[in-house]
């Protein structure tokens, strides 16, 4: 049995080897949107079976702290709680290099699918361009809402498109550092009269300069009694307005809780007045997906492979919420090399380049029963 853990061991150290050496400043950073949410909670959010006006889905009592990074280490900070009124860390000062716009246009045309998102948040450039340039020549600028409101299912890339507007906001001088800051219910509602406001502020506070990303916003609107979500809203309303010249909001949600919630509210519906809706991913796109995160990690799929992840996608996907589009991908791809390493700690071959790179029919059965 000792000797069956040693070779797997041994196995996983020559995969990991592999992949630092075949990856090594070659891998772009990927939105969690496509290959995993940085949620503490492991698993996807489920589509609620009732209205927003009915309940909220449950919140952790005690959700674990992140500790805030410079944008210059990651593309965003996660806005979390320490325990119901804890004050979010402070992120540290040091502001990330402004990016080639020509690069982020470049990087936004590399993402696969997203079609009609491609152009909206290529107007959303030019305008934003044009806007930067008139109020640098001391012309007159219309005021322009920058907000936004995205509508869909959960992996279909809504977190790496706020991401990116992030990035290319802070690129054209309209944002002065270009971090995200990532939250949900948890991290703005307090659960005591009077913590709420104080809690939503300090959230804002890690935002400005940036993108306030408030994931499952209809959370928030809860009718129920003894509910301080809507002491949230107002707090971030008034936020937007004091801070419109540095400070973005995008609001994101499945399409008709999302559509309830801007409704809601006439603050909301003044202040939100950009929609993108982010469509399922489709079949095609999912394997393109699945075969990039393979050529980045260092693996590849055998020729008897490719129709067994076609027909496992086509049969997954036909639960969207369940199976979360290429957040789906990510967890299939993750379960298949776990059983490609079980494989071959079963094997008495030697272990060669190939067969570690090699993901077959075999790998990919097992992971499906267990995605």
């Amino acid at each position: 049995m000792a000797n069956g853990r040693d070779k797997k061991d041994e196995i996983i150290n020559l995969q990991l080897d592999l992949i630092r050496k075949m990856t090594e400043n070659n891998i772009k950073r990927l939105s969690d949107d496509i290959w995993g949410s940085t949620r503490t909670n492991a698993n996807p959010p489920q589509k609620p079976q009732t209205s927003a006006k009915t309940g909220t889905p449950a919140v952790p009592q005690n959700p674990a702290p992140v500790k805030p990074v410079r944008p210059s280490d990651a593309d965003f900070i996660k806005a979390s709680d320490g325990g119901d009124g804890a004050k979010p860390a402070e992120p540290e000062e040091t502001l990330p290099e402004k990016e080639n716009i020509d690069d982020l246009r470049k990087e936004l045309d590399s993402y696969i699918g997203l079609d009609e998102v491609k152009k909206e948040v290529k107007s959303l450039i030019n305008m934003a361009t044009v806007y930067k340039m008139r109020r640098d020549n001391n012309l007159p600028t219309a005021d322009v809402s920058l907000h936004m409101v995205f509508s869909g299912n959960p992996g279909t890339g809504k977190t790496m498109i706020a991401r990116l507007m992030s990035r290319i906001y802070h690129s054209l001088g309209i944002l002065s550092k270009g971090q995200l800051v990532e939250v949900d219910r948890s991290g703005l509602v307090a659960g005591y009269v009077g913590q709420t406001a104080g809690k939503t502020t300090e959230v804002i506070k890690m935002a400005l300069g940036g993108v306030l990303f408030i994931d499952e916003a209809y959370t928030l609107i809860n009718k129920s009694e003894n509910d301080f979500g809507q002491e949230a809203v107002d707090t971030i309303l008034k936020a937007m307005e004091d801070n419109r010249d540095d400070l973005v909001v995008i609001v994101a949600g499945y399409t008709e809780l999302m559509e309830e919630f801007i409704h809601s509210n006439p603050g909301l519906e003044s202040r939100f007045n950009r929609f993108m809706h982010f469509p399922d991913y489709t079949i095609d796109e999912m394997m393109g997906i699945f075969d990039m995160r393979c050529g980045q990690s260092g693996y590849a799929l055998a020729e008897d492979a490719k129709d067994e992840l076609k027909a496992i996608l086509e049969e997954k996907s036909k639960d969207v919420g369940g199976f979360g589009n290429a957040r789906g991908v990510r967890n299939l791809f993750e379960k298949a090399i776990a059983e490609q390493a079980d494989r071959l700690a079963a094997s008495d071959e030697p272990l060669t380049k190939e067969l570690l790179m090699t993901l077959t029919e075999a790998d990919l059965k097992a992971a499906s029963e267990k995605a």
